[in-house]
C-alpha cells in the first residue's frame, strides 16, 4: 500500500507563504494523478489543486493564482506552493493519489 507523508504546514499571518510537500512510497509514483485537498472546521473535504502524471494542473477557483501545484516524479514528491494565503485558506491539507490519504497537515492564517 501506498504511504504519503505530509509536510510544511504551520501558521502564518495573511499575505504569507508556505510550502506543503508530499512524500509517496511506492514505485509507480509517477503514473499517478496526486491532489491536494482541504478540510476546514464544520465544512466537508475539497479539492484544492491536481496534477496528472504528465503535469498537467488543475486548481479550485479559489486558489488560481496563488496556489502552484508540482511534482517531482524523480523524488516521489507532489508539492503545494502558497502564496497571499488568507484567514479562509485555514483548514488540514491533505495529499492524495485517489486511492490512499495522507494523514494531513494544519495549516492556519491568522494575524
Amino acid at each position: 500500500q501506498v504511504q504519503l507523508v505530509e509536510s510544511g504546514g504551520g501558521l502564518v499571518q495573511p499575505g504569507g507563504s508556505l510550502r506543503l510537500s508530499c512524500a509517496a512510497s511506492g514505485k509507480f509514483f509517477s503514473l499517478y494523478l496526486m491532489g491536494w485537498y482541504r478540510q476546514a472546521p464544520g465544512k466537508e473535504r475539497e479539492l484544492v489543486a491536481s496534477i496528472t502524471s504528465s503535469g498537467s494542473t488543475n486548481y479550485a477557483d479559489s486558489v488560481k493564482g496563488r496556489f502552484t501545484i508540482s511534482r517531482d516524479n524523480a523524488k516521489n514528491t507532489v508539492s503545494l506552493q502558497m502564496n497571499n494565503l488568507k484567514p479562509e485558506d485555514t483548514a488540514v491539507y491533505y495529499c492524495y493519489d485517489y486511492v490512499n490519504w495522507g494523514q494531513g497537515t494544519q495549516v492556519t492564517v491568522s494575524s
